[in-house]
């Protein structure tokens, strides 16, 4: 007996992103409580995503093209540097927003779950560029230390430098904010990559004020400890994506969804429950055990009230499987044990 597919609607505190293009099937009694209105919250959850992306794109280019001025006026290569830097880093948003499209496709045959772990892919190649950024910046900072170079038009570089930090923050906010509400582990990597690139463009501040007094040691100091400070943030990330990858889930989702199910009423215990992300969803497979005596229809009822409970009480579920045993046969041992019973007796 199962319960699955059933998507609701609803504004709580913990707001639901759930999915609508794909139902997960019980062999023994399937059913649907399908609703247009789940389709439409979980476009939105994608849309904004989008929305925060470009929005990103936009605060970044502006932050680019300010940058680009004052290295016109100032002749800093550093500064450049810096601005390239920033502009190649913006341009990660661009896999994440191509995996957010490709997770609104309808689920099919061959990927049954959908295409969310899109999400996940770019959250790879988001992390490859963290390491790159990190890998540069050490260089850089190494080569600097090997052959110092005086830093000129400081007062124009520093500005530079607080623009770039400023830009870079504002969108590590918002990226991290969006992506912890709707569930989206590549979007708070991508937010944590941008809050890098405020580092090392605060970098700039520090090394120009060191050269301001003299230190022209101070840059390529600065660039060596804002590149373990970058290393900080990829390991961050690293263990984000990671996790989601290997579909780890808060033991507290577990414990809430325990909780949920000892509460319906007809669930006499809870013997198993499973949980994984698809890219920003949460989907969960649980077994339940009921009195043995239940008819179907009975035992159908609790299974679908324990699902549509679910549903509403787990922060970014949208689907759920709930699976029933009777307490007289519970665990996968009885149930193997009674389908080698009815294929040798036929009944």
């Amino acid at each position: 007996m199962s319960a699955d597919g059933h998507e609701h609607e609803h504004e709580h505190e913990h707001q639901h992103r759930p999915g609508g293009w794909h139902r997960l099937k019980h062999a023994l009694t399937p059913h649907s409580h399908d609703s247009a209105g789940k389709v439409d919250s979980a476009m939105e959850s994608s849309r904004e995503g989008l929305r925060a992306l470009w929005i990103s794109l936009l605060v970044l280019g502006v932050t680019a093209a300010v940058q680009v001025v004052i290295v016109l006026f100032s002749g800093s290569v550093a500064l450049l540097g810096d601005t390239l830097h920033n502009v190649a880093d913006a341009l990660t948003a661009v896999p994440l927003g191509v995996a957010f499209l490709v997770g609104r496709r309808a689920a099919t045959r061959a990927y049954t779950y959908g295409f969310g772990r899109a999400e996940d892919l770019a959250g790879i190649v988001i992390i490859l560029v963290i390491a790159a950024s990190a890998a540069l910046a050490g260089w850089t900072a190494v080569v600097r230390l090997l052959d110092p170079q005086p830093m000129t038009h400081i007062p124009w570089v520093a500005a530079a430098g607080v623009v770039g930090f400023a830009g870079n923050e504002l969108v590590a906010r918002y990226r991290i904010a969006v992506g912890r509400r709707i569930g989206s582990a590549a979007l708070v990597a991508d937010g944590l990559h941008a809050r890098t690139d405020g580092f090392t463009s605060l970098a700039v501040v520090v090394a120009a004020a060191g050269a301001f007094v003299g230190w022209q040691w101070a840059d390529p100091a600065v660039g060596l400890a804002i590149t373990v400070a970058i290393l900080f943030v990829l390991k961050d990330a690293a263990r984000e994506i990671y996790r989601r990858l290997m579909d780890a889930v808060d033991p507290a989702l577990i414990d809430a969804a325990d909780a949920c199910l000892r509460r319906v009423a007809g669930v006499r215990d809870v013997s198993r429950i499973r949980m994984r992300w698809i890219g920003h969803r949460l989907h969960a497979e649980a077994d339940i055990v009921v009195a043995a005596d239940l008819s179907l229809i009975q035992a159908h009822e609790v299974a679908a009230d324990a699902e549509h409970q679910l549903t509403h009480h787990v922060p970014r579920l949208t689907a759920a499987t709930v699976h029933t045993d009777p307490a007289c046969h519970v665990g996968p041992d009885v149930h193997a044990g009674l389908s080698h019973r009815r294929q040798l007796t036929g009944t």
